[in-house]
């Protein structure tokens, strides 16, 4: 029999805000996170444009020693580290014998793209000049995959397995997934899933170069980023990350946790590059089955859905997406869910996002709100022909969620899709 999972702790670093507090408001209030970028103008980016959390050198230091940041120059593992601790904090979960017990019940599924980009450059200019021997102690922790699950395993003593998991925009809520499967079957009692993402020319010059992301709004940032909007023009590149403690219910209640929500299952696949699926392009029928199955394996009907956080990237697959919404769920017009992206906010933080995205859903979840689709006054018309106007609210909603889903489509035609629910 399976165990109930729950989320106990959160943590986020998002271009927007960083911390749960602050995100919260941010998020509420449609805060935008999205800045204009000299170093991408210089070097004659088309998008000038992204999406990158604000951390003070301070804050740095009270996560990480003074020894760790010698030489650190890996923007995905701060970010990981910042949003993995601060769940674990949220989570009430002591580590007061961390530095000389292991806890194998403690797991950590952690996701990235790229890791340590700006730090294998550095490592590459010294090589090439024959300094290989200043390279220093860490620039292999900093460029391995499973970089950012070794740092936080290494502070927290984590003893279940630790891993990094990589499915492009999907990752994110993959990772939730992977934990969520881990504990359910008895593996282990909590699991500290997440994601998180690199920004910089280094990280974002690909999709500059596939001429996927805007360039219409260097000098109006905050507008850059248009989901489901009738003049989208391309996403916005962020980064960033989002941590979620995940834990077996009995573990949860016997210590008195606080409990965001509950989650109830969901499905991962990937179109296989069929089918009108391509490197970058979804496999529709694989969209919707991923949805469908989630259903499914979550053990609940698609009217009971009453949110969707969607992936929404604010580029011409927009229709598209909702379309496949549609058609797994069998809803449309006035019967279809609230539905919103965050990436209007924070851009798209790429692995993170599903992590991020996941943590922006139990927010609305655990405090009775969604937030507004930020830039998006005029929906797209293909948008309008599927569904309900009053299902993209542009303003705050105040109102209860008792069932979300939340779902991330990547690069490669792959898909994940999780739902949550609120726990009584």
């Amino acid at each position: 029999m399976k165990q109930r999972v729950v989320i106990t702790g959160m943590g986020v670093c998002a271009p927007n805000a960083v911390g749960l507090e602050a995100f919260t408001k941010a998020i509420q209030e449609g805060v935008s996170g999205i800045t204009h970028h000299r170093v991408l103008k210089d070097l004659q980016f088309s998008c000038q444009v992204g999406g990158v959390p604000s951390i003070s050198e301070e804050k740095k230091r009270n996560y990480f020693s003074e020894l760790q940041l010698r030489n650190f120059n890996a923007s995905g593992i701060l970010y990981g580290v910042i949003a993995g601790i601060d769940a674990l904090e949220d989570a009430c979960l002591s580590f007061e014998n961390q530095d000389i017990e292991t806890n194998y019940d403690l797991g950590v599924i952690f996701g990235v793209a790229t890791s340590g980009v700006e730090k294998f450059r550095e490592s590459i200019y010294k090589i090439d000049k024959g300094n290989v021997r200043r390279l220093g102690s860490t620039a292999v922790a900093q460029t391995m995959t499973s970089g950012v699950s070794a740092y936080l395993s290494g502070m927290i003593g984590a003893g279940n397995q630790v891993t990094t998991n990589s499915s492009a925009c999907a990752t994110g809520t993959e990772a939730v997934l992977m934990g969520y499967e881990r504990i359910a079957h008895g593996h282990a009692k909590q699991v500290l899933c997440g994601s998180c993402g690199e920004d910089g020319p280094y990280t974002w010059g690909g999709f500059d170069a596939m001429k996927v992301i805007t360039y219409k709004h260097n000098d109006t940032p905050e507008e850059a980023s248009r989901p489901m909007s009738a003049s989208a023009s391309g996403f916005v590149p962020g980064s960033g990350a989002g941590a979620l403690l995940l834990e077996s219910l009995e573990s949860a209640k016997a210590r008195g946790a606080k409990i965001y929500a509950e989650v109830l299952g969901g499905e991962v696949n990937s179109g296989g590059q069929r089918n009108g699926g391509t490197m970058t392009a979804p496999n529709n029928q694989a969209v919707q089955r991923c949805i469908s199955k989630a259903l499914v394996n979550a053990n609940i009907t698609a009217k009971e859905i009453d949110y969707i956080n969607g992936h929404l990237t604010a580029t011409i697959k927009d229709p598209v997406e909702i379309d496949n919404w549609v058609q797994a769920l069998d809803r449309r017009g006035d019967d279809f869910p609230y539905i919103n992206s965050l990436k209007g906010m924070t851009g798209h933080c790429l692995a993170a996002s599903g992590s991020i995205e996941s943590v922006a859903t139990v927010l609305q979840m655990y405090h009775g709100f969604i937030f507004p689709n930020s830039n998006c006054d005029v929906i797209h018309p293909d948008i309008l022909a599927n569904i309900s106007e009053k299902s993209i609210p542009r303003t705050l909603v105040q109102t209860s969620i008792k069932t979300a889903v939340k779902a991330s489509f990547g690069f490669g035609d792959v898909n994940a899709c999780i739902i949550f629910r609120t726990y009584k």
